[in-house]
């Protein structure tokens, strides 16, 4: 029987050939379509779980037709063209005075160091200075923890200092902590290994700075001369004014001495603070157990203010002075008052030279 030829070549197939091939190729088809998700998978599953984009293997992955908004993956590591990226810098430390780093760059530590005296000794002076120690953070303001606020608790005079990392020491400021008589016994109890520094002055200096601060805030204050005695006449010191009392070191430093040993106190020279605050700043970071790294070129001396001031400071370039407040010009005293109190101070002076081991050369 011949065929007539209906414009193809050869018999028709028959139909369950067609079924046959059709059902080949859309085995073929899904196979090469899971071959392609597989090799995308592992980059699509970390992408949703990261949050990151989806990605595909290579531009000629089967599945870029399923996610047409996927970009190709990134080849681990730097092109080959590209140097490789640099290591992560370290954490930098808190910058300046203020401590107003980040919270993540350090925690909040009890003070492991304190300048606990004497009022208008230059205290503040030495708090100026140490603050510029890159391991040093100190809180600026007096929080008078141990004389005025003990019963806010440790917790709340804690959250008071700046951050600190592990290799920085923690200080605070207040120089009426010398003079109370609770502080000695309340700072050991918080650590018996914080170390004390004292910053000692001339008494009778000492005393008429401390009358012409008072005399700013007070005119109508009495004279200096009435306040220092109850009679001058028999030279009659009135050791009741807090003034002339604070000079007293030595019986102030009886109590310290009940908790903590003369090897845990550093006194500070007030006078050579101003002659050779480098020598003296040396001194402190000695016995704080820091580097000396506050030298001679952190100093100027100012003929203005009759104290050296810093020529920069860690947070700023400027050179700074302390507050107006400092250096003020003390009022004019009767030299006989003078020389009287210094006859009242001598013995009191002697004994402390004794007993911290150096003279000071108030005489």
């Amino acid at each position: 029987m011949a065929y007539r030829v209906l414009g193809r070549a050869g018999p028709p197939q028959p139909r369950r050939a067609r079924r046959l091939l059709f059902a080949f190729t859309l085995s073929l088809s899904c196979t090469y379509l899971c071959y392609s998700f597989l090799c995308c998978c592992d980059d699509l599953g970390r992408s949703r779980l990261l949050g990151a984009p989806r990605c595909l293997r290579g531009p000629g992955a089967g599945g870029q037709k399923l996610l047409p908004k996927s970009r190709p993956c990134d080849p681990p590591g730097p092109p080959p063209s590209e140097p490789a990226a640099p290591a992560a810098a370290p954490a930098p430390r808190l910058s300046g005075s203020n401590h107003s780093g980040s919270p993540k760059l350090g925690t909040k530590r009890l003070p492991q160091a304190l300048i606990v005296g004497v009022k208008k000794g230059g205290t503040r002076a030495v708090l100026e200075f140490i603050r510029v120690h890159p391991d040093v953070r100190a809180l600026g303001t007096e929080p008078h923890f141990f004389d005025r606020n003990y019963g806010r608790g440790l917790d709340w005079y804690r959250s008071l200092m700046p951050r600190t990392l592990e290799t920085q020491i923690t200080l605070e400021k207040t120089p009426s902590y010398f003079v109370t008589e609770e502080a000695p016994r309340r700072i050991f109890n918080m650590s018996r290994d914080t170390k004390l520094i004292v910053v000692v002055r001339n008494p009778v200096t000492r005393a008429i700075s401390d009358y012409t601060q008072t005399l700013s805030k007070k005119p109508d204050i009495p004279t200096f001369e009435g306040l220092s005695f109850r009679n001058r006449s028999l030279g009659l010191v009135d050791v009741s004014w807090n003034a002339i009392r604070i000079g007293m070191y030595v019986l102030h430093l009886e109590s310290w001495l009940q908790y903590f040993p003369l090897a845990q106190i550093h006194f500070v020279s007030g006078e050579r603070l101003i002659t050779d605050p480098a020598g003296e700043m040396g001194r402190v970071q000695d016995f704080l157990g820091i580097k000396r790294f506050i030298t001679d070129k952190h100093f100027y001396f100012n003929k203005t203010k009759g104290f050296p001031c810093l020529k920069k400071t860690e947070s700023s370039l400027l050179p700074r002075c302390l507050g107006k407040s400092k250096g003020r010009t003390h009022v004019q005293i009767d030299p006989e008052v003078i020389d009287q109190l210094r006859e009242f101070y001598r013995p009191y002076n002697i004994k402390f030279y004794e007993t911290v081991g150096q003279d000071f050369r108030w005489e």
